[in-house]
């Protein structure tokens, strides 16, 4: 046998190999998954209340990775305890850290019922505090992510105020504005946002909004949606399935 139909042997061998071996290759059960069509992604977040139980544990990741400012009020993601009690007022608390949670604040016997809500920075695709930057510093980037140039902010908190979500705060050591960014150092290399890795009930989901075949469409798919203040046309990427009317 001469080499080159040896070499058109082989080919023909691996072609035919080619969709068996490809059924045994699996993606990292820890990665995010891309767009169709292999296009650059358009990145959002699922919320499913009803799986959230309020342990704390994406806050204290978050604060972990992202080197957030060990003091309670200084977060990228926090979670909000919502208590409809018997007379129907709402009371709303921020829990704690897994370490130390929140106290009730009213008692058993008053409460209707009671849920956890996950906040963070809504990533719209439409956003308000990248308006107001007189600098530029707070930009989107082509996936869809808002983040914040440390080396341009000048801390005027412009983009602080204008945040319909609260999500931003003004960090005490570099006196620049901080917020969620979807953990961009790991999107970018294909990982998972901590808060979303670390949720023991996967009540958090995270992919490509233009995907059909994301955990976040199968969450959109199979589930009621909904956006936080939705009247604002801020069109936040960030989707609550299972989302109570209470909830602001």
């Amino acid at each position: 046998m001469n080499r080159r139909l040896f070499l058109r042997r082989l080919g023909s061998l691996l072609l035919s190999l080619g969709g068996p071996l490809a059924l045994l290759r699996r993606p990292a059960a820890a990665s995010v998954e891309g767009g169709k069509g292999g296009g650059t992604p358009f990145y959002g977040m699922g919320v499913d209340i009803d799986k959230c139980i309020g342990c704390a544990k994406c806050m204290d990741a978050c604060k972990i990775e992202n080197d957030v400012p060990p003091e309670p009020f200084f977060f990228r993601t926090w979670v909000e305890r919502y208590i409809v009690q018997r007379d129907s007022n709402v009371t709303v608390t921020s829990i704690g850290t897994a370490t130390n949670p929140s106290t009730d604040v009213v008692a058993e016997k008053e409460i209707l019922r009671s849920f956890f809500v996950p906040k963070l920075c809504n990533q719209c695709a439409n956003p308000p505090c990248v308006q107001v930057c007189p600098v530029g510093a707070t930009f989107q980037t082509e996936d869809g992510v808002v983040l914040v140039d440390d080396k341009r902010c000048i801390g005027c908190c412009y983009c602080i105020q204008a945040c319909p979500y609260g999500a931003r705060y003004l960090h005490p050591e570099r006196k620049t504005a901080d917020k969620c960014t979807f953990c961009y150092h790991r999107i970018s290399k294909g990982l998972l946002p901590a808060c979303v890795e670390v949720c023991p009930t996967q009540a958090r989901v995270f992919g490509d909004v233009n995907s059909l075949v994301s955990p976040l469409a199968r969450l959109k798919r199979m589930n009621k949606i909904h956006v936080l203040k939705a009247h604002l046309n801020t069109e936040p990427k960030v989707y609550y399935a299972n989302l109570d009317g209470e909830v602001k």
